[in-house]
């Protein structure tokens, strides 16, 4: 976009009040993919967060561990949610299977997981394991067709403890169903826009990440154009809340890419967000998530991240320790990155 977006979304700010991002303004922003940023901007919100959090966090999908039937419930719930939003399929599938191994000769394995073909078939040469887990995807195509962006996060958590005293689910609301919703949220908004992104741009729902990053680590070692992609978006707890500092969002990009931070930054104080902001600069290997393993192609990426919470990994990261307002900003500051991503000539 040739205008500056950030002053396009400063008119455009002053133009919703508010309490009504739900409404489009009267006058016309002057920019036409300006105004198709803020039409799909104005979807995000907080109902439709607490919506997906509650349904991924809900006790009766027993914290959705990689290989248990709760995560293959979590992975139907995002195809209809990506069917009814209406993305396509990526390579003709929403659902696309795939396993991870491990030596079977314990009883009690400490082995990791391995999903990477070499490492497989060394495995698979004496007794082993074998765990089935399923990523979801869905595409907005572009412009382009040799040009994609990635806005990902994971679906997976730890599950249920049986031989735990007490609540035995880890729900894992912030980690990583607040991820989530951020990601399905962009999915729906930039769909409400109206306009065809430059670069298509898919939505990942990886699952595994729990257990070693392995659904997002068999993608990139298997999908066929990962020397196409131009960025990567993740999300790996969006809406924790610590409380000695629960406004706190810490924004991590790779170091390469001066854009992202004046994006980041613009936005924020244009559009008035109220979390406290940390900003920082990494190289390409920077762990931790799902973004480590874009890292490897040297990929560009941006990791949302609001830092550990005392519910870390813990049956207490539940619904109701989610910062809700926090969430929805990270949400609407997030899909500006992903427009931007997906239709800026260059960064």
């Amino acid at each position: 976009m040739r205008k500056s977006l950030s002053m396009a979304l400063l008119v455009g700010a002053l133009l919703f009040p508010a309490v009504s991002w739900g409404k489009m303004p009267k006058k016309k922003v002057e920019n036409p993919s300006v105004e198709a940023c803020l039409r799909g901007l104005a979807t995000i919100n907080q109902t439709s967060a607490e919506a997906i959090v509650g349904f991924l966090a809900s006790d009766a999908l027993e914290g959705r561990e990689a290989g248990y039937n709760t995560s293959f419930i979590a992975a139907e719930y995002m195809v209809s949610q990506l069917r009814e939003a209406g993305l396509e399929p990526l390579d003709g599938a929403y659902k696309h299977p795939f396993f991870a191994v491990q030596p079977a000769g314990t009883r009690r394995p400490q082995n990791r997981w391995e999903v990477q073909a070499d490492s497989v078939a060394k495995v698979q040469k004496g007794p082993y394991r074998q765990m089935n887990m399923v990523n979801v995807f869905g595409v907005i195509p572009g412009e382009l067709e040799n040009e994609y962006v990635i806005v990902g996060a994971h679906r997976d958590h730890w599950g249920k403890d049986d031989w735990k005293v007490g609540d035995q689910i880890y729900n894992g609301a912030d980690d990583n169903a607040s991820g989530v919703s951020c990601a399905l949220q962009i999915a729906r908004a930039m769909m409400a826009s109206g306009m065809k992104p430059k670069r298509t741009v898919i939505f990942a729902f990886w699952d595994g990440e729990e257990k070693g990053l392995l659904g997002s680590t068999h993608f990139v070692e298997t999908w066929k154009h990962m020397p196409e992609v131009k960025a990567y978006l993740n999300f790996d707890m969006a809406g924790g809340c610590n409380p000695d500092n629960p406004d706190y969002v810490k924004v991590i990009y790779t170091k390469y890419n001066d854009a992202f931070a004046r994006w980041i930054r613009s936005d924020k104080e244009e559009l008035a967000f109220g979390f406290n902001l940390d900003l920082r600069d990494v190289d390409y290997d920077c762990g931790g998530s799902d973004q480590q393993n874009f890292g490897r192609f040297e990929i560009p990426y941006i990791w949302y991240h609001t830092d550990w919470t005392p519910y870390y990994h813990q049956v207490t990261d539940q619904v109701e320790t989610v910062n809700w307002t926090k969430l929805v900003e990270v949400a609407k500051a997030s899909y500006l990155n992903a427009w931007r991503l997906a239709n800026e000539e260059a960064y």
